[in-house]
């Protein structure tokens, strides 16, 4: 990078400022002779990408000549080149930057020259100007700006702490100058900071190297030819939206990358931490990041002293509870290793009042005390009375630590692989950080609710008891409440009458029907109150009955959960079997992705009973007013036991091409039957395709087969819905199909959990997922998972649940 420029423009410094004393005004993307940029003037690149001229990054008077994003790119400036970032001008107005004996010059307010480009002036005949590119390269040309002949100087050679898209990161071996980016000292200072990455300059080395000043910090693996990725950068190999190259010849090497798509528009920046961030331009003009190396997390106390740091964030340290900041100002340039202390301070002994703060990290600390054998208690009372002790833990025994606590890394508190570190702190910091644990958190939000729906089902139970005594004398099922289970926990559901139902209905009036299923036609209510309700009433054709009815009765009765459509209540009378819910205005899932795998895990794991759904479809999954998805229709789903992972059964039900193949062909489940149906809900979701719609097609019997046939191509952008094609996250869109293979494969072990399932789903692209095999049922051979003599009617449209007998 040049900066300051020789002492061969000293001496015409006044014939410079005869060159000053007139601004001629500028081409919207050019700088020619005989003009200036000064003051608020900019240049801006011909498609309006890029803007170039004097930015001030902090709170000082210092500005610098720079390249940023334009306002109808980022909705904040995002600085990509810094031109005079060692020597910064304290007047902008009276600073200029103009074409010069053949360079681009930048003199400071008192008409001294700071920043040039550089070139002998004796091979820059003719007239030259500089031209800004919208791929962000701010070129230096003779002659006139649609030459195209090599330019004289480009930024591209000369990058600062941004590697934009086509740009290079390497070494001419001709000229021995290397493209290397530096970053900067912090947020508002972008003179060179302690972190530099170049380009291995062993050619048998082929790989990119982060130092820290003179030490090596990183190294991303050697280059791999066939998968054109690092070998130590895994999550190259799960961005689907980027090609990268690694160029050796004769003259130079250099590794570069571009979007498959044009449009997207991305960057990668090191950072004055000394991370390698790759980050992409999001549809509402933010940035996101898709990944970083390395992992700041796993620098060694990258974060300092009692703080923790979190990878998935871009300010990924914080401190613990109960400190602060050593330096506020350096946090907030996201400057971290100076860490945190104590806002207020620990006595020593039990009689303070101090205590621990509870910090769940990924691993303790490595500077720890063993302690031995001791029980917990006695952990923490060594601890507590030792006045040098600032933290304990327990894991096969006691261990304390004295001083700093470093390298902690944070983890949810249901993590399974993490540790409970206990962290001293003053009696003030607990009570003012005490927190309900969770368990009893539910424990009072299950009680109130308890309360409110006793409360509720009582005069619900006077005004229909009320309406209906002398109706209901002689029927057995009438009565307030409906009890639908055997033990003490089970759960009562207020009970219709027939003629409330009719009436909410209009008589059952087709102008009301919302949709058909296996158990019967389902219409929008009105109930007295105004309230509105969905309607399912059993059809007297249908093959389900009172199994299915009860079936539902007990297990939606008792599950509460977000993603689970709420039942309130049932009538039973003069034959008839109805079920109320509540109503969801948005009708069935079609092709928008929301958090249905929550609601399929909190059946599978979390809820009071473990619950395998069965027939998990896009007809089954409804939008409730702010397009929150609902998991209905449990007639079909199985209760397991606690410590129950499959089943076999005679009776195979549910939708063909929903089914997974082991239970289609033999009647054996699990939760994966259910991983299997939102798998194939995925791909139809992102694909905007029915699953059924390929059953006519010999070459591809399954929406799963098609993709996969675009996906080994290479053609994976294909799958998505064109409609959405252009204007999706397409990383995030590609990694969906990815999941959805991974959940459609044909043995149940290879199959995900649902919740691994929602960890892929929710990670960013640095998240590895697992290569998939080729999905289930996506050759020919695998098209009839039950035999045609047993299954005369084999086709279902993936709206109504068919009931399928299977021979044992």
């Amino acid at each position: 990078m040049n900066t300051k420029p020789n002492s061969k423009f000293l001496f015409s410094v006044t014939l410079l400022c005869a060159f000053l004393e007139s601004h001629v005004s500028l081409a919207a993307d050019t700088i020619s002779e005989n003009q200036s940029l000064s003051g608020d003037q900019t240049i801006v690149s011909a498609g309006g990408m890029f803007e170039l001229g004097f930015f001030k990054p902090g709170q000082l008077s210092n500005y610098y000549i720079g390249m940023w994003y334009s306002k109808q790119v980022a909705s904040e400036m995002t600085v990509v080149w810094v031109a005079n970032r060692e020597i910064p001008v304290s007047d902008r107005f009276s600073s200029v930057l103009s074409i010069f004996e053949g360079n681009l010059v930048l003199v400071n307010e008192s008409k001294t020259p700071v920043w040039s480009t550089n070139l002998n002036s004796t091979t820059n005949s003719g007239s030259v100007q500089a031209v800004l590119l919208d791929s962000g390269n701010l070129v230096l040309k003779a002659g006139s700006s649609n030459n195209t002949s090599e330019p004289l100087w480009q930024s591209f050679d000369h990058p600062t702490h941004t590697l934009l898209q086509g740009g290079k990161l390497g070494f001419n071996k001709i000229t021995n100058h290397t493209q290397i980016l530096t970053s900067w000292k912090n947020l508002e200072d972008p003179a060179p900071g302690f972190y530099s990455l170049e380009l291995a300059l062993d050619e048998s080395n082929s790989s990119i190297l982060l130092w820290n000043r003179s030490k090596q910090y990183w190294t991303s693996g050697s280059w791999d030819e066939t998968s054109h990725t690092f070998n130590a950068i895994p999550e190259m190999r799960l961005n689907y939206i980027f090609n990268y190259s690694y160029v050796t010849n004769e003259n130079e090497s250099y590794f570069t990358y571009s979007p498959k798509n044009p449009k997207i528009v991305s960057r990668y920046l090191l950072s004055a931490s000394g991370q390698i961030q790759l980050l992409r331009m999001e549809n509402s003009k933010q940035w996101k990041l898709v990944w970083s190396q390395p992992r700041q997390c796993d620098v060694y106390a990258s974060c300092g002293a009692f703080s923790s740091c979190k990878p998935t964030s871009l300010n990924y340290c914080k401190c613990l509870k109960g400190f602060e900041p050593n330096q506020q100002s350096d946090w907030d340039l996201q400057f971290y290793s100076g860490g945190c202390s104590r806002r207020t301070g620990v006595k020593c002994g039990n009689a303070a009042g101090d205590g621990f703060l509870e910090v769940n990290s990924g691993s303790f600390p490595d500077n720890r005390q063993y302690e031995g054998f001791l029980s917990i208690e006695s952990c923490r009372s060594a601890c507590l009375n030792e006045c040098q002790c600032t933290a304990y833990g327990y894991d096969n025994g006691c261990s304390i630590w004295h001083g700093d606590v470093l390298n902690l890394h944070e983890v949810e508190a249901n993590d399974g692989d993490g540790r409970t570190l206990y962290i001293r702190a003053a009696a003030s910091d607990i009570k003012e950080k005490r927190v309900i644990k969770p368990s009893l958190l539910i424990a009072i939000v299950s009680t109130i609710t308890g309360l409110i729906v006793v409360i509720f089902g009582y005069f619900l139970w006077k005004k229909t008891m009320g309406k209906k005594r002398e109706h209901k004398k002689n029927h057995n099922e009438s009565k307030s409440k409906f009890d639908v289970g055997g033990g003490k926990d089970d759960a009562e559901l207020p009970i219709f009458g027939l003629r409330a139902v009719v009436a909410a209905t209009n008589n059952f009036a087709e102008a009301n029907k919302l949709g058909e299923g296996g158990f019967g036609p389902v219409y929008k209510g009105i109930l007295a109150e105004n309230q509105e309700v969905a309607i399912k009433r059993l059809s007297k054709r249908s093959g389900q009955g009172h199994e299915e009815f009860m079936n539902e009765l007990k297990l939606i009765a008792k599950l509460q959960h977000t993603s689970l459509v709420r039942l309130l209540g049932c009538c039973l009378e003069d034959e008839e079997m109805i079920l109320i819910y509540e109503y969801m205005p948005n009708r069935s899932l079609d092709k928008l992705l929301f958090g249905i795998a929550q609601g399929v895990l909190y059946i599978h794991k979390y809820s009071r009973l473990k619950i395998i759904h069965r027939d998990l479809k896009a007809s089954n999954i409804l939008l409730d007013g702010d397009l929150n998805p609902k998991i209905s229709d449990f007639g079909m789903a199985r209760i397991f036991g606690i410590n129950q992972n499959e089943a076999n059964t005679n009776r195979v039900v549910g939708t063909y091409g929903y089914m997974s193949p082991e239970y289609a062909r033999y009647g054996h489940f699990s939760e994966k039957l259910d991983v299997f149906s939102f798998g194939v809900l995925l791909l139809e979701i992102v694909s905007g395709k029915k699953n059924a719609a390929f059953y006519r097609f010999e070459h591809s019997p399954t929406l799963a087969g098609w993709a996969w046939e675009l996906w080994k191509e290479g053609r994976g952008m294909e799958v998505i819905d064109e409609s959405v094609r252009e204007t999706c996250q397409l990383d995030e869109a590609l990694r969906c199909i990815h999941v959805g293979f991974l959940c459609v494969q044909e043995a149940p072990d290879d199959r995900p959990t649902m919740s691994l399932v929602i960890h892929m789903l929710q990670g960013n692209e640095s998240t590895s997922l697992p290569p998939s095999k080729e999905p289930t049922f996506s050759t020919h051979r695998n098209s009839n998972p039950v035999r045609s003599s047993e299954m005369p009617t084999i086709f279902s449209h993936n709206s109504v649940t068919m009931s399928l007998p299977e021979g044992r």
